[in-house]
Parts: structure tokens; sequence; C-alpha cells
């Protein structure tokens, strides 16, 4: 699975754009300022949620243009996710008999079978994302069952020694890639808890019912929040545990922060309705899956993430990604495109190599960044190579 082509129109520092990249490696180089992290942030918008820089979508408009923007792709050989028929899929399948279905593909223009996937907004709205499948309006979590994109970015160089949200965040991107139903539950969790803080700050116009039905509403989307996450920690886990030692680090993951009891759904509940006071007090929803966090360790050295050197951490962060692409290529039937910004920072010419050889053993499309050629020599000739310059693209 990958993007044979990508159209972009006044997005970003780009009026219009088109691309056509193969099946592996994708290498763009050029300047700081040229342009190359707003191609991997159109191609991160092909998936539910905000892609890879969480920007609004009036800040991806480009400058002195029409208002709007549009990025278009052509996803080759698409196969929407609905699981399979033994090991994750099945699982999957079992657990999440309600997900929700995109517009199957109709046979396209070249007879290949691909499909058209977009999204953008209109000048007059510049806040409301569109999305279209194969020409049909479609929900932005409908995305998330014919592409899975991970990205790691400069700005992940601190993961591991910030704030939990990213964490989060970057956990839930990992689930969302195995479970493309995890964006729908997110969203409506999130859209609840809101309504149910707005009530709490304003105690003596609330209804008590309305505030039952929004902490129902919590806790049943939070409880499958909860659990795929527990479902991906149990398999990226053993994946990641049987890795041989080598140029990244093995890591282990396990979660911290709030946990879900046995009865998940029924326990979250109870949690909200007794924490209403101390809620209302703190001016947040104190109890959830909001208040997870990821916990992650150096396995070889015993040392959590946050202590280790910055080498290491990128090292680490390149182990969770590389094994997870492994595990979604594995059981459900389709690689996810890898988005690497600047991805050579922090790694010595040995990891580098190490990394190249691996992308390219695996298989599938990865999108790589730098600022000079010379970081990716030990790249295979089968790679696309492009160089970006004063908003323009051309084939290197």
């Amino acid at each position: 699975m990958h993007l044979s082509r990508l159209s972009l129109t006044d997005f970003r520092s780009y009026a219009d754009a088109v691309l056509s990249p193969g099946p592996g490696l994708v290498v763009l180089t050029g300047e700081n300022g040229a342009g190359k992290t707003n191609i991997l942030e159109a191609v991160s918008l092909l998936t539910p949620g905000r892609g890879l820089r969480g920007a609004s979508l009036s800040e991806m408009a480009r400058q002195k243009g029409a208002g709007g923007f549009s990025v278009a792709a052509r996803l080759s050989s698409p196969l929407p996710f609905k699981g399979g028929d033994q090991g994750v899929g099945a699982s999957l399948a079992e657990a999440s008999p309600t997900m929700s279905t995109s517009p199957t593909p109709s046979p396209s223009p070249d007879g290949k079978g691909g499909v058209e996937i977009g999204t953008g907004t209109l000048a007059t709205a510049p806040e409301r994302r569109q999305v279209r499948i194969n020409g049909a309006t479609a929900s932005a979590a409908a995305l998330g069952e014919w592409l899975s994109v991970l990205w790691l970015t400069p700005a992940m160089d601190r993961l591991f020694t910030e704030g939990a949200s990213g964490r989060r965040r970057f956990f839930d991107r990992l689930v969302l890639a195995l479970e493309p139903s995890h964006a729908t539950h997110a969203a409506r969790y999130e859209a609840a808890m809101r309504a149910r803080n707005k009530l709490l700050a304003e105690p003596e116009t609330a209804d008590p019912a309305w505030l039952g039905a929004l902490e129902a509403g919590m806790a049943e989307h939070g409880a499958r929040i909860a659990e795929a996450r527990e479902r991906a920690l149990a398999w990226l886990g053993e994946r990641l545990a049987a890795q041989a030692e080598g140029p990244f680090a093995r890591a282990g993951l396990a979660l911290g922060g709030w946990r879900p009891a046995d009865d998940a759904e029924g326990a979250l509940r109870a949690e909200l309705k007794a924490g209403r006071g101390r809620d209302a007090a703190a001016g947040r929803t104190l109890a959830g899956p909001h208040r997870t966090d990821l916990l992650v360790t150096h396995l070889a050295k015993g040392q959590a993430a946050e202590a280790c050197s910055t080498g290491e951490q990128k090292a680490l962060l390149l182990a969770i990604v590389l094994a997870h692409a492994d595990l979604v290529a594995d059981h459900a039937d389709r690689r996810p495109i890898l988005l690497l910004d600047e991805v050579t920072a922090h790694l010595d010419p040995s990891r580098r190599a190490a990394l190249f050889d691996r992308l390219e053993s695996a298989g599938g499309q990865v999108w790589m960044t730098g600022t000079e050629r010379a970081l990716f020599d030990s790249v295979g000739a089968g790679a696309t190579w492009l160089t970006v310059e004063n908003g323009a693209i051309r084939e290197s």
C-alpha cells in the first residue's frame, strides 16, 4: 500500500504541486525552510487527526492563496481495514463489531483498482474539514480504514522529557493503525468531556440528568479507548521483547497514570460521578483515559527513556515505530506509510546505514527529509529522489 500520486493545492508553501513517488523510499532534500516538512504534513492529513504539526486548518492554507486548500492522493492497491481471520485482525473484528466503513473503491480510470482520497477546506469555512473517498463525502475517521501513517519529527526528540500529552498522542497513533475505530471513540469521548466540564463550571444551572448522560458517554467511549490501548500495548510489547539487540535499543513499554479497572466502563462512570465536586474545583476532568501516560524503558540499561541520551532516545523511538510497522504489516495486511522528518539527526553513520537497510528490506513506502543528499548515501538506487526549493519540487 502506497501513495502513487500526491497533489497539493494552496497548501502551506505550495500553490500547486504534483508528486508521483515510487512504492519504496522517498527522499526529499533541500535547505531549511524549503518546504520539505510541508509535504510530509500533507501526507499525514490523509488520516484522522490534525497531522504531524497539530496545526489548525486555517494555518495550512497558503498565504495569499484562495483561502482554502486541498490535499489529494491516489492510494495504490488499497484494502480497507476490516480485520482478518487470525491473529490481531480477528481480535479486532471481535473487539470492534460496530467499526464504521467507508465507500468501497470503484474501478479507477487506469483499471488498477486504486482509490482516490483527499481532504481540505473551503475559503468560506476555513476551519471545517472536508473529506472525500472516491468522490464521496466521508468522515475524517473513515480515512483510517484505508491508510495508516506514522511519523517522527524533530519536535518528538523531546517526547520523553516533556509532558504526558505528547506521549499519549504518539501511542494513540500506533493504536489507530491497528484499530481504526479508535479515532471515533476518542472524538466522542473528548466531545462529551468538554460538555461535562462546561456543565460543571456552572453548577447552579447544570441538569443532573444531562450530566449523567455525558458521563455515561464518556465511560462507554473511554472504556473502548483504554481497552484498545491495552491490546496494542500487549501486542507491541511482545514484538519489541523478541527483537535482537542491535543498533536500535530494545524498548520496554508500559502505561502509567490512569488505568482502567476490570469493569472499565462501569468503574469509570462511577469515578466520574464521585469526582464531580473535585473536577468542578479543578476546572477539568481528573480521571479517564486522557490522564494516561506512556512509559518507555531502555531494556538493556534498565533505564527510563527520559534519562537516556538524545541519540538513545531517538533510537528508542525508531525501534518502537519500526516494530509497530512490522506488527501492522503481519497482522493487518497493510504496512503503514512512515514519515521520518530529519531522521538522520542524532544518528551516527552506522545507525543511519542500519536504518536505511532495515527500511528497504521491510518494504513499504517511507518518506524521509534531510538538508543534504550525502546523509542518504547508503540508500539504495530504487528510492525516489526529490529536491525541494522555493516552493517547487523536482526529481533529482
